[in-house]
């Protein structure tokens, strides 16, 4: 199993891990499957600033994690959001965790400071494992969210990456090329 970061070439292989969870689950509030070209231009924007990373095995992508801007206000730039997504045969082997734990460091280089993850519930397995790795509950959007038929809660979790100095440097840019 190789982590990398993601290419723009990667974009066919993510979609296949994606697109099930859009059809079938409220895991993502989207309605529609991007196709290949979007999640191509959607790796491209993501790491022009966060990094995108992905495991692959044998030439197949068995998963990925990837962190976002959370909010638009320059006071949030020491936040991000992350998400990870790994393909029904690589799951329950540990992936998310090695996929978070190189997503987290990355973040670290750059200055990040707090990273959020937003999740759509019940989803047991998600809540699990953002616990283990160090993310805090903080609060329910209740029914924030209209999907398949059904309103669905949303659980915001924190992990705090490093301390909060009183005056916070600039994030250090990372080239992903």
């Amino acid at each position: 199993m190789q982590i990398r970061l993601a290419q723009p070439a990667d974009a066919a292989g993510i979609c296949a891990i994606y697109a099930p969870i859009v059809k079938t689950s409220a895991i993502t509030f989207e309605y529609q499957v991007p196709g290949v070209e979007e999640f191509a231009g959607r790796i491209e924007s993501v790491m022009q600033q966060y990094p995108w990373l992905v495991a692959e095995s044998d030439d197949k992508i068995a998963g990925y994690a990837y962190a976002g801007k959370f909010r638009e206000r320059a006071a949030y730039q020491w936040c991000c959001e992350s998400s990870v997504y790994i393909h029904p045969d690589f799951q329950r082997q540990g992936l998310a965790r090695k996929l978070y734990e190189m997503l987290f460091g990355l973040l670290q280089e750059q200055g990040m400071i707090n990273v959020y993850a937003v999740i759509t519930l019940p989803n047991r397995e998600s809540v699990a494992l953002h616990s283990s790795m160090g993310f805090i509950e903080t609060g329910t959007l209740h029914k924030a969210g209209f999907k398949l038929g059904a309103w669905h809660d949303v659980l915001l979790m924190e992990k705090i990456l490093g301390p909060h100095p009183e005056m916070p440097e600039n994030l250090r840019p990372y080239f992903w090329r």
